[in-house]
């Protein structure tokens, strides 16, 4: 270790800990452009962020952090986190200053009109009026990923795809999909006939009023873990986990006539606040002791939602809370018929409205398409017909119009191109996670049961939470549960849970 070496880590440090109080800055201002802030500050507030982005990409592309990991990578004296601090300062850097500022430019630009004009084609059901503004953004996107890909030594869409799921590479995600894709066709058809043979779910009738769904919420959030002295719950329009470290921010969207989605909702976006809040104090401001990826932040809201509270150990200790909250009576309320009204399968046109079961198709197919369009074999024109077809291939249905089709998602017309597979990838490894959490402690399921979720809590702040980015994904969820991601896990629990297999 020299004097130089040393003084170069240690001035990474401080920089990227400026920047990331500059990030916190950020987050918490969108967290109040999407919660609560008057619809007359939308100029001022919009210019504000984009000065403080602007500054923030300015600070993560300084050229002495080039200087500073060369002199850094000698210095024998640091530690394994150090280390990894400076493999995850590195990848950064190299991914953020690949791009030339007119094409990142060219890109926000194509973008802003192409968001406008989507809303209006889907409203309109109108693919053709949206090609031509996707077409243009869909041409940077191949640029963008080139030009990332070139550094990286990677194809387009891996560079794409590396934005989202650091290290994550197409051929795995087609071994993994193609394993999913061969069951759930025939899988689906076997939920649902199996479904049809037990009584008909009875509704759960309202109005739900929003403080007594809030109220419940907010029990069910602390039953978790949540600490309510770094973070809170609010409302939006779309439910999202944000804010900033040590200020983690959560919302829900509250419907009188259907308190269920809401609830699993909080659900979810307090298993991704769990991850926030549980990251690595020490490291809490660099970059290695951010959340690793976004299939293992989806993995653990999923973790949460799917795993824990749908099984039947949580909604017999939170169907009483359920009742006493609503004032709810009669058979429709016993736990029982609330499982079946979380554990429901159907085919459906729309994503977002998803099941568990059918949700990976979806994600299958864009996945599918995404790749397709990037490498160039399939023409953006030719969309529409290939999401039918592929609709039809795994789910066994065909969408009646553009609008339910390939025009329902906001992600390509955003440029969130490489995004989609990390949901189903945050599915299969949350799967993964609890499993070995089960299997390593045998008080997970039990203390679910009386409301105590402790041992699973514990388990993911020692495996996960508190590990940041210290490893790679793969080695994070091997070290954690014994082998890589597959998907017969996610598979066996789907058996297990729409089938009744053992």
């Amino acid at each position: 270790m020299t004097a130089a070496s040393a003084y170069a880590y240690a001035s990474l440090t401080s920089h990227f800990a400026r920047a990331s109080a500059l990030s916190n800055a950020i987050g918490i201002l969108q967290w109040d452009s999407d919660t609560m802030m008057p619809k007359g500050s939308v100029g001022t507030r919009a210019d504000s962020l984009a000065l403080l982005r602007v500054n923030h990409h300015a600070m993560i592309t300084d050229p002495r952090i080039g200087d500073w990991l060369d002199a850094a990578r000698h210095d024998d004296g640091l530690g394994t986190w150090e280390l990894a601090n400076i493999r995850e300062i590195h990848r950064i850097y190299t991914v953020e200053t690949a791009l030339p500022g007119d094409l990142v430019e060219a890109s926000s630009k194509a973008v802003s009109a192409c968001e406008m004009t989507w809303r209006q084609a889907k409203q309109d059901a109108n693919f053709a009026a949206l090609l031509p503004t996707l077409q243009e953004v869909l041409r940077l996107q191949r640029e963008i990923g080139a030009a990332k890909g070139e550094k990286l030594g990677l194809s387009a869409y891996d560079a794409l795809l590396n934005d989202y799921e650091p290290g994550a590479r197409a051929h795995r995600i087609d071994a993994l999909f193609a394993d999913l894709a061969a069951f759930l066709p025939g899988f689906t058809d076997a939920a649902i006939a199996h479904q049809s043979r037990l009584p008909a779910v009875a509704p759960l009738e309202g109005p739900f009023a929003v403080e007594a769904q809030r109220g419940l919420g907010l029990a069910m959030m602390r039953v978790l873990g949540f600490d309510f002295e770094r973070g809170r719950l609010d409302v939006s329009a779309h439910p999202f986990c944000g804010g900033a470290d040590n200020d983690v921010r959560i919302t829900t969207h509250y419907d009188e006539a259907d308190f269920a989605r809401a609830f699993m909702g909080v659900m979810h976006e307090t298993g991704h606040a769990l991850y926030e809040q549980g990251r690595p104090q020490a490291y809490i401001h660099q970059p290695v002791g951010q959340a690793r990826s976004m299939s293992v932040h989806e993995s653990q809201s999923l973790l949460m939602e799917m795993q824990a509270c749908r099984s039947r150990e949580f909604i017999t200790f939170a169907a009483p809370k359920m009742r006493e909250a609503f004032g709810g009576s009669g058979p429709a309320w016993e736990a029982d018929a609330i499982l079946r009204h979380y554990t429901q399968v159907k085919r459906g046109f729309i994503r977002i409205e998803a099941d568990e079961a059918t949700y990976p198709a979806h994600i299958i197919l864009r996945y599918r398409l995404e790749k397709a369009m990037i490498g160039g074999d399939l023409a953006l024109a030719d969309l529409p017909g290939a999401w039918n077809d592929g609709m039809q291939e795994l789910l066994g249905i065909t969408p009646p119009n553009d609008r339910v089709g390939c025009l329902q998602d906001i992600h390509w017309p955003s440029g969130g191109w490489g995004y989609f597979p990390t949901y189903t990838l945050g599915a299969m490894t949350a799967a993964q996670l609890f499993d070995a959490a089960k299997r390593a402690d045998g008080d997970v399921l039990p203390g679910i049961a009386r409301g105590d979720f402790g041992p699973v809590v514990r388990w993911l702040r020692s495996n996960i939470h508190e590990q940041g980015s210290l490893h790679e994904t793969d080695d994070l969820l091997t070290r954690a549960t014994g082998r890589p991601l597959d998907a017969s896990v996610f598979i066996t629990h789907l058996r297990r849970r729409y089938l009744g297999e053992e």
